[in-house]
């Protein structure tokens, strides 16, 4: 090309980058559970829809190998201890439901079966937190037939009175009846008779001897002063 003759060709430019803006991250879809508030004592709506057959702690008797947790153990009236006695009301209180005829009568068998199970490996302390809790579905499930809603005393500490007409009077009524026919048999079980007796009897001992310890170290602190 002669000098001084400008030439026309179009210098092409550098590819300018592109740039990609990052896709933004969606979302989890699955939201996270909240944690459960635990209550210290359990309701019917706290055993609506799970079944009485769910999982439960490994099957084990700490009572028949540890004395002191055996002695520890008090019959006591009725229900009393159900919800406090470890680690047997963890043991059971996954089987225990009341809401409906059917779960009532899966919760009462597991119970059953919990009950039997015990009285096979001598485990007096674990038939009757079975039987309490089998007394517990029982007398529940009547408090629920007999007031709307479950809650039996007022505000200033009086019984209210019954009601008549909530829907699931008749429900409550058969689940108690449920529970019913299982804790009577539970009482006339002869294992679980025999294991009672021979329970109050050991118990009985085991006080005596405490409540003699106790008293020899009472007069050694005498001695001492």
């Amino acid at each position: 090309m002669p000098r001084g003759t400008r030439s026309n060709a179009t210098v092409p430019k550098p590819a300018s980058k592109s740039k990609t803006k990052p896709s933004p991250t969606k979302p989890d879809p699955t939201p996270s559970c909240p944690k459960q508030e635990v209550k210290a004592e359990p309701s019917a709506s706290d055993h609506e829809d799970v079944p009485a057959t769910r999982a439960s702690p490994a099957r084990t008797y700490p009572a028949v190998t540890d004395r002191s947790l055996r002695m520890s153990y008090r019959i006591a009236r009725g229900e009393q201890g159900v919800l406090t006695f470890e680690p047997y009301k963890s043991m059971l209180l996954p089987l225990w439901r009341f809401r409906t005829p059917a779960i009532a009568r899966a919760s009462s068998v597991a119970l059953w079966e919990r009950f039997v199970d015990f009285n096979a490996e001598g485990d007096f302390v674990g038939m009757d937190m079975a039987r309490k809790f089998i007394q517990m579905g029982m007398t529940r499930a009547k408090r629920y037939a007999n007031h709307a809603g479950g809650r039996k005393y007022g505000k200033d500490g009086k019984e209210l009175e019954k009601s008549t007409g909530h829907k699931d009077k008749g429900e409550k009524e058969e689940s108690s009846a449920i529970f019913k026919e299982v804790w009577e048999r539970c009482r006339k079980h002869d294992g679980y008779q025999r294991r009672k007796e021979a329970f109050q009897k050991e118990q009985k001992e085991w006080d005596r001897e405490v409540k003699k310890e106790e008293g020899k170290v009472e007069r050694l602190k005498d001695e001492d002063d």
